[in-house]
Parts: structure tokens; sequence; C-alpha cells
């Protein structure tokens, strides 16, 4: 699965690692992303009105949405909106749909809800509402095992030359926020990975999503670490996966947040994101 997903993955200073954001798992080994107000506490809204819940997604992004071996759709965003069906004990269905025109058929209201990662944009709130965000894209760096530098800023990275894929987010982030670094451009993130492993490059930057499964791959063979800490600047990065509804959907919407900071205080997304994420990207 881990090669799978490898192969088909999407301020004025530099912020700090994400770790005002994040709970560690209660191994220590893996950090659980937590993008809930710990002082919030929100109200079971009233669910007569839900007679069920239509999730669409798609079936060709894992870890989050894809068939499995069996031919099931699977997958974190799966079972996390079977999950939040369970947690407002409604029943639900979820069903494969084509990226292309999802973002119409749920304006339209032909489902209730999709947790397929549809981008938070001014263009898409202005035909769709969404739910909370429940999890970030973060970006890191990786170097080689041997010789990490033990911290990493702006400073230390002077000089030094990092891999990143041409022309995305990442390349735009390091020329903003390392200026004195040198930036290799490759022309895929594949490259840029590539690269540090063969020792042409110190770090390479790039989606952490991507870089945790490349991490624990065959081909990485065991060759290089996450170094540092998380970024999640949204405006470079995207503000983060949320569940999109049609609009005027607020009794819709309610359920769900409180559903998803339900599933947090129990336990319940952890294990889903330890199941999907054993080497967390956080």
């Amino acid at each position: 699965m881990a090669s799978m997903m490898v192969a088909l993955l999407p301020l004025l200073s530099v912020p700090a690692a994400a770790q005002n954001m994040t709970t560690s798992s209660a191994s220590g080994a893996v950090t659980i992303p937590n993008l809930w107000d710990p002082n919030r506490r929100l109200d079971k809204p009233p669910t007569t009105s839900l007679t069920g819940i239509r999730f669409t997604t798609t079936d060709d992004f894992p870890p989050y949405n894809f068939k499995g071996p069996d031919g099931r759709l699977t997958g974190f965003n799966v079972d996390l909106a079977r999950a939040i069906c369970r947690e407002l004990s409604v029943p639900c269905t979820i069903q494969a749909r084509p990226w292309d025109g999802l973002v119409d058929t749920v304006a339209a209201g032909r489902v209730d809800a999709a947790i397929a990662g549809i981008a938070i944009t001014p263009d898409n709130r202005a035909k769709l509402d969404f739910s909370d965000v429940y999890l970030r894209p973060a970006a890191r760096f990786a170097a080689r095992k041997a010789g990490a530098p033990a911290r990493l800023d702006a400073e230390s990275l002077t000089g030094r030359k990092i891999g990143v894929a041409k022309g995305s987010a990442h390349e735009a982030y390091l020329a903003a926020f390392f200026p004195k670094a040198t930036i290799v451009a490759m022309e895929t993130p594949a490259a840029a990975r590539d690269a540090l492993k063969a020792g042409t490059v110190d770090f390479v930057f790039g989606d952490g999503v991507q870089l945790a499964f490349w991490l624990q791959s065959e081909p990485a063979a065991q060759c290089c670490a996450f170094v540092g800490g998380p970024y999640v600047e949204p405006r470079f990065f995207g503000p983060g996966l949320a569940i999109a509804l049609p609009p005027e959907r607020k009794d819709l919407r309610l359920a769900l947040n409180w559903a998803l900071d339900s599933l947090y205080d129990k336990g319940a997304f952890a294990e889903l994101y330890l199941r999907y994420f054993p080497v967390g990207y956080f």
C-alpha cells in the first residue's frame, strides 16, 4: 500500500513548527494533529432532521480515498465518514464519483456531503458550505540520517542545497523564507527525493504525506528521516481538509462539526490517523 500512496500523491516571518497544534500519541512515536480548541465545548445539535447522510468521495487519492485490493472503497476520509455517521447514530452511504463535476454535484444537493479534499477557495465558498477543518497539509524537510543537523532554521540552511519540485508551493515557500539556501528545483517531487538519497542535495522539502510514505518505502532504503517540524502556512499550502456541503445546510454542518470534535475527544480520530499515517507527517 505504501508504494501506491507515494506514487499517486497531491506571513512575514518563518512560522514555528506547528507544535501548538498537535498532541503526542500515547506511544510518543507519532504526533497526532489537533486542530480543535480544547476549551470549546459543543453541545450535540438535534439530529432528528437527519434521516441519513449521503457522502461522496473519489477512489483514486490514497491514503485518503481509494479502492482496496478487494475493490472496496476505503481510506482515511472514507473511514472518517463512517465514524461520523456512527457518532451521530444515523445511516450513511459513501459513493465514489469522478472528480470532475464534484463541486456542482454537491452544490446542487444531489449528495449531502463530499469528503474528498475539495479546496476551500473563495470560488468554492460561493457555491458550498464547509465543515471545520479536520486535517491540514504540512510541508516537511527530510535529510539523510547520517549528518542530520541538530537544529533547522534560516541561518543553519545558508548555502545548503535543498531539493524541491519545480514550480510548486514548496519552492515558493523556500524562496520566501529561506532565501540564503541553495534551492535546487527539480521536475518532480520523486526526482528531489532521489537526489536526497543519492546525496546530491542536503535536504528535500515537500509534502509531508508524500515524504512520510517514501521514508518507510523500499526505494528509500531507510536512508533518510524528517528533520525540523511541520510548516502549515495556509497561504502556501492551503487551509486544510474539510467536508463540503450544499449551501444552507447549517443543520448538517453543526452535526458534522460536533461529530468531528467528539471523535477527537474520544481518541477515534487518533486511531484513524495512526491507521493510515503510521509514519506521521506532523
